[in-house]
């Protein structure tokens, strides 16, 4: 099967499950909030919203160790897999005790003066944090199964668990809904027990699917390649620690300067936003291997087009969902929550211009990733998302309002983008002029022409749940238009075009065997 059907296929399970688990999560986010009140969810919030940097992580981890699963696919080496597998374990149970020690360590000072949590509900914070470091040990070792499906770019099995886990999700919001518990304690317990009983499975299945996962690492060591390895993971482990570190960081200079309250309307935000970028990370989980794989055959060309042509793809399907939701957030906000947090729509509307700008070179990582080439830009990106601190410090120190840390989110941004171009031309020799015309230009064209027209609703009828219909449904579709005519070159149009025929055609056979059968 070809990379183009290849990924189009394996985007389609992504797309099934996402169109089941995005309604099912924002609902569930809506009974959450209304259980757990404002302020116990600004609580889990800023002390279990851990569980969330360390899914990112967990991610980033991934992305790591896949790297070297797919590079070795492409150099068609099943069995270096097997060491790259047990390479992998070993590293991955050291860096899971590192973490879980410095997170250990962090919570004296987190609970001693940093964090302003109400007196009454320390206890219960104290409680969701622990139950937080216990998972994160398994959470950490099971990454290399999850590298194993994604080089395997087995998405069928990812779109089904996924769906599974959302269902489960939606189950605890009821029973935390009803139950005569501590709410907050009884959130925090289960949320921490679903991703890991998520990862045992995951962990059982590679074992009985996939040849190269054989625990065994006396028979399969290579000193050699635990040392590449480490060395990668250790610069990937940095660029994500920073991530989290600032992400987190913005989590408690909130509280700090403005409390818990604050807290729960960049929860929402946080809510929102994921749910969204899911739309188009999706496409990157399916295309990430095949990035991966070209430059392990070492076809360079057939990267640098890969990567360019998801970067665009990956923005316009952010820009079709988040601009009809910037439009009407204020709307969609009333319907969605009984209480809308103070500050939650304008969090969620820069946030939102926020990641879809941050698309645009989003395969780029992955990109640089492939060559082993990793150690400047790590440090570099750690350099810009460790300066928002300071920044946003200085910014609420002189008296600015919390929407403030968005827009230097906004900046941070920025700042990665360019240093994502930047070395991506230096390693991987990208035409920089190229992406300059091709994806940026066209891209930011695309996405103002789609918000002129979606906005034509609100300038003729009054706010209500008709105008917002109306606007999803005008932008819906002037979105498509305007992408095939203004924002996709001929090529893109003609692999769109074969990716759709091949989805298709495979339903249609697959439906014709059932008939006969």
């Amino acid at each position: 099967m070809g990379a183009a059907k290849r990924v189009a296929m394996n985007t389609g399970f992504l797309y099934a499950r996402m169109a089941i688990t995005v309604f099912i999560s924002l609902y569930s986010t809506r009974l959450v909030l209304a259980a757990l009140g404002e302020t116990d969810y600004g609580i889990f919030n800023v002390v279990g919203g851990a569980i969330a940097m360390l899914t990112f992580l967990n991610i980033a981890m991934t992305t790591a160790t896949q790297r070297f699963m797919s590079y070795a696919q492409g150099e068609k080496d099943a069995e270096k897999q097997k060491y790259i597998f047990n390479a992998s374990i070993i590293l991955h149970i050291g860096i899971s005790i590192l973490v879980v020690a410095l997170l250990e360590a962090a919570s004296y000072f987190l609970f001693n003066g940093i964090l302003e949590i109400p007196q009454e509900r320390v206890s219960v914070a104290k409680i969701v944090y622990q139950i937080t470091l216990i998972s994160t040990f398994f959470m950490i070792i099971s990454v290399p199964y999850d590298a194993v499906i994604n080089a395997h770019e087995n998405m069928l099995f990812v779109a089904v668990l996924g769906i599974f886990e959302a269902v489960i999700k939606l189950a605890i919001a009821y029973y935390i809904t009803f139950t005569v518990h501590d709410k907050l304690k009884m959130y925090g317990v289960l949320m921490v027990a679903l991703p890991v009983f998520i990862l045992l499975v995951r962990s059982i299945y590679c074992h009985r699917k996939y040849a190269e996962v054989i625990l065994n690492p006396r028979k399969y060591s290579n000193k050699a390649l635990l040392k590449e390895m480490t060395s990668f993971a250790g610069w990937s482990l940095l660029d994500s620690s920073a991530s989290i570190i600032s992400m987190q960081g913005i989590s408690i200079l909130i509280n700090s300067f403005f409390g818990v309250v604050v807290n729960a309307a960049q929860g929402i935000t946080n809510q929102v936003s994921g749910q969204l970028m899911a739309f188009s990370t999706t496409m990157l989980k399916a295309l990430n291997p095949v990035i991966v794989k070209s430059e392990g055959e070492k076809n360079r060309d057939n990267m640098l087009k890969a990567s360019l042509t998801g970067n665009k793809i990956s923005f316009f399907l952010m820009a079709i969902l988040s601009i009809p939701v910037i439009i009407e957030m204020p709307t969609i906000f009333k319907f969605w929550l009984k209480d809308v947090p103070e500050y939650a729509i304008v969090f969620c509307q820069l946030n939102l211009v926020r990641s879809m700008l941050s698309q645009l070179t989003i395969t780029f990582p992955t990109a640089i990733g492939a060559t082993g080439k990793i150690k400047q830009f790590s440090f570099w990106n750690s350099i810009i998302f460790i300066l928002l601190l300071p920044a946003s410090y200085i910014a609420f120190k002189f008296g600015a309002p919390p929407p403030a840390i968005y827009v230097n989110l906004l900046l941070m941004s920025m700042g990665l983008s360019a240093c994502r171009v930047y070395y991506t031309h230096k390693i991987c020799n990208l035409d920089v002029n190229d992406f300059l015309k091709n994806v940026l230009l066209k891209s930011i064209l695309t996405a103002a022409l789609i918000y002129i027209v979606g906005s034509l609703p609100s300038l003729f009828l009054e706010e209500g749940l008709f105008r917002v219909i109306l606007t999803i449904a005008v932008s819906g579709v002037s979105s498509l238009i305007i992408i095939f005519s203004v924002g996709l070159n001929e090529k893109e149009r003609q692999l769109i075009k074969n990716g759709i025929s091949a989805v298709l055609g495979k339903i249609r056979r697959k439906t014709a065997q059932s008939i006969t059968n």
